[in-house]
């Protein structure tokens, strides 16, 4: 064991679990209806809880086991044979497990923005769980565990270069949040603006800090490639920021704040995978393009589609997330093979089982609340409070 290695990895998990809890709780919940504001705190706050309990009952195992090149098996299901003194790397185990579990608690805790104001709340905790156990855990082995796309599996010497969740983490959420959009169909009163932009300003600005954890942790080492890794996280998202608020100033006459800080989160998820590759220079590109990109995106998805994915969870990071695992290819730090066939056998795995758990929990549980409870907003409808009271 590291002592330094292990006191930073400390440090990082405790910013990750900050990015979900209060960070990406904040930042969507300032992006809904007043009426709604608390339902999101819920899903956030619940889907935290429950992936926990998950992650250690099997899905770390899944992930982070070694029974072949595509599942993990149940090795170490609650974490069985683990102690204080195992180690990954040079970390204690318990602590990788615990950084790895803070993963997965925000991957699906990413989804929330996609269905919020209309969802139901059992739909969103049993959907979770599953997805997380057969979605999520599955890609982590393949990419992150050993499994079949890393070094030496079907792709040869040089396997899928995802530093820290380009794929594992956002396209996965992404395409399965523009899925359940798709298939929940629009919002009632999708114009109705942010009920307070300076929540989200707030929210944003957490998950920029905890977004150090996030990449920097992903080392796994107090080393020159964690601080590399921090700085292009930060350079990259300082650029998207600017090239998104540069954007809508040509196209809309203004920038608005809402818009600065979801090209901060553009920024950030676009240089999650290559984070660990690149340097500064690389990164201001990355998050110049991305500004203009993932609001094109938004566009599309909105405009076009006319996919109701309501707080553009696919558009900013999903998108981003493929842009910047494209990236590590282009500044040559990875396969082209690779790149692009991991992301193509991932699109195709989150989209298939995505489909077919929405179906399943559809069965056990309502997918969308009724249009009564939709008109009065779910956080007095489905969970008896309301976020402002002001007559008390």
């Amino acid at each position: 064991m590291n002592g330094a290695d292990t006191a930073f990895i400390i440090t990082a998990t405790a910013l990750v679990l900050f990015m979900t809890l209060p960070g990406l709780a904040l930042f969507y919940g300032g992006l809904v209806r007043a009426r709604n504001v608390l339902s999101v705190f819920m899903h956030c706050f619940a889907i935290a809880c429950l992936m926990s309990i998950l992650w250690l009952v099997a899905g770390y195992s899944i992930a982070f086991g070694t029974s072949g090149p595509w599942f993990g098996g149940f090795d170490k299901a609650f974490l069985m044979g683990v102690t204080a003194d195992s180690l990954a790397g040079t970390l204690p185990e318990v602590l990788f497990f615990a950084f790895q579990m803070t993963f997965a608690i925000i991957t699906p805790a990413l989804i929330v923005g996609a269905y919020v104001e209309r969802v139901g709340f059992g739909f969103v905790l049993l959907f979770s769980g599953l997805w997380m156990l057969a979605v999520y855990a599955p890609v982590v082995h393949w990419i992150w565990g050993g499994g079949a796309m890393a070094d030496g599996g079907i792709f040869g010497e040089t396997g899928v270069r995802d530093f820290a969740g380009g794929i594992v983490v956002h396209e996965t959420a992404g395409l399965a949040a523009l899925l359940i959009a798709a298939m929940l169909g629009p919002r009632k009163h999708r114009t109705t603006p942010p009920h307070q932009p300076g929540m989200v300003m707030i929210g944003a600005a957490m998950l920029w800090v905890g977004w150090f954890g996030f990449n920097g942790g992903s080392a796994l080492a107090a080393n020159g490639q964690a601080a590399m890794a921090l700085t292009v996280t930060h350079l990259s998202a300082a650029a998207a920021s600017l090239s998104w608020i540069v954007w809508e100033r040509i196209k809309f006459g203004r920038a608005s704040l809402v818009g600065l800080v979801t090209g901060t989160i553009a920024g950030l998820a676009s240089i999650t995978p290559a984070s660990g590759f690149v340097g500064p220079i690389e990164a201001l590109i990355i998050g110049s393009v991305a500004g203009v990109l993932c609001q094109e995106a938004v566009n599309l998805i909105r405009n076009t589609a006319k996919i109701d994915d309501t707080l553009d969870v696919f558009a900013v990071h999903g998108v981003g997330g493929i842009f910047g695992t494209i990236m590590i290819a282009v500044f040559g730090a990875g396969s082209w093979t690779a790149q692009l066939g991991g992301l193509a056998i991932v699109a195709a795995y989150t989209l298939i089982v995505t489909f077919v758990l929405i179906k399943l929990v559809g069965l056990v549980t309502a997918f969308r609340v009724d249009a009564e409870a939709e008109a009065n907003g779910l956080d007095l409808s489905v969970h008896g409070e309301r976020a402002y009271d002001l007559n008390s």
